[in-house]
């Protein structure tokens, strides 16, 4: 990312991950505020990090991501009732990549879901406060249900070598585990929850740890078991993510943004019988189209971009049309790639923009998303296989 020009105030107003301190003696030498919380955002130079997520093994404190639950008797229906996914095919231990929305359609957060018990479930959120908007929900429902933050707290362990490092820990049933599933595990006595998930689109795992006082022994435990395939600490990695598809909310995303209005998400909006928030507003959007996309963008610049701190203005034939809301040089590629928002009739792969950046003018072309790996094959494929 650009190189910081003021320090980050540690200050008693934002939380603490459990693995905050271990961050800080890894050598983290940067970190964001995210969900009100401290996220490590740099240890090393983002494409020596790119090379250890994409061959090896890597460990991150992503406690930022909030854990919601919703549980009780009625919680299947309110949960169903925040998003335009079909949740009555959920099965419990399952996970779904989540979209909250808005009655105008508009998406709220855009969390990882789990069903982790019958009547439990966890949505592990993105910056937002969607814990409180379905506490919201519930108030003017009447449903049996409590929303509330429990004592869970994810790191993750991504990279091909991430399920070698896991089995050290809790045996060969982490590779049982399925994409998108989660099960409850034991680190040194310590109680886990393990979703076969992560921000990176390659092989790996979320860790969460259900006992806060004890993330300094979690955090040292993983590190131990992959000290062997050189695991090391890194921040997520911008360039992974772009390539995969990933998206960041609150910037490329918004509350303003609907599925429809963003390629890929459209196939969340689930046909079903079942009402739930913004169904109405979805359906007719589906049926009369949107005004405008974001799609990926290809950009050709004078030296590899290290990042984007504020939106860029995208111009097509002289005219401003758009903003580019994520720009990095992605190692795998060899070309700096990102995201642009553009009218509906610009947002086909091959269209030329024109961008004006904070490195200066820049030639884009427009491109599908993801970048890489459309089905998701390498993060699903069997993880002995990747082992071996």
């Amino acid at each position: 990312m650009p190189e910081l020009t003021t320090n980050l105030y540690f200050g008693p107003w934002y939380r603490r991950s459990p693995f905050f301190e271990a961050t800080r003696r890894a050598g983290c030498k940067a970190y964001d505020i995210y969900n009100k919380m401290y996220l490590p955002a740099e240890y090393d130079d983002a494409t020596v990090e790119y090379k250890a997520l994409d061959e090896g093994v890597t460990l991150w404190d992503v406690g930022v991501e909030r854990t919601v639950q919703v549980s009780g008797p009625d919680a299947d229906r309110l949960i169903d009732m925040v998003t335009c996914r079909d949740l009555t095919k959920c099965a419990v231990k399952q996970g779904k990549y989540m979209l909250v929305t808005a009655p105008d359609g508009g998406i709220v957060n855009d969390p990882v879901l789990l069903h982790v018990d019958e009547g439990v479930w966890w949505m592990q959120l993105a910056d937002s406060d969607a814990g409180l908007y379905t506490l919201g929900v519930l108030s003017q429902t009447g449903l049996e249900a409590e929303v509330s933050y429990p004592d869970v707290h994810p790191v993750q362990v991504q990279g091909p070598l991430s399920g070698r490092t896991l089995a050290k820990l809790v045996g060969e049933a982490i590779y049982d585990l399925r994409y998108y599933w989660c099960e409850r595990f034991a680190i040194r006595d310590i109680p886990v929850l393990i979703s076969r998930t992560g921000w990176s689109a390659v092989p790996g795992f979320e860790v969460n740890l259900l006992d806060g006082s004890r993330g300094d022994e979690l955090w040292d435990a993983i590190l131990d078991a992959g000290e062997e395939f050189g695991i090391r600490p890194i921040a997520p990695n911008e360039a992974r993510r772009i390539e995969a598809g990933i998206f960041n909310y609150g910037s490329d995303i918004t509350l303003a943004d609907t599925p429809f209005h963003v390629m890929g998400l459209e196939r969340l909006v689930e046909e079903q019988d079942g009402d739930y928030i913004g169904k109405g507003a979805l359906e007719r959007i589906r049926h009369e189209g949107v005004d405008r996309k974001l799609v990926g963008i290809e950009l050709t610049a004078s030296a590899p971009l290290e990042g984007i701190t504020r939106t860029w203005p995208a111009f097509h034939a002289g005219r401003e049309v758009g903003r580019v809301t994520a720009a990095v040089w992605s190692p795998g590629l060899a070309r700096n790639i990102g995201y642009v928002r553009v009218p509906i009739d610009l947002a086909a792969p091959g269209t030329h923009i024109d961008v004006e950046s904070e490195h200066g003018h820049m030639d884009g072309t427009t491109a599908t998303i993801p970048f890489v790996d459309p089905r998701k094959e390498r993060p699903a494929r069997p993880l002995r296989a990747v082992a071996d």
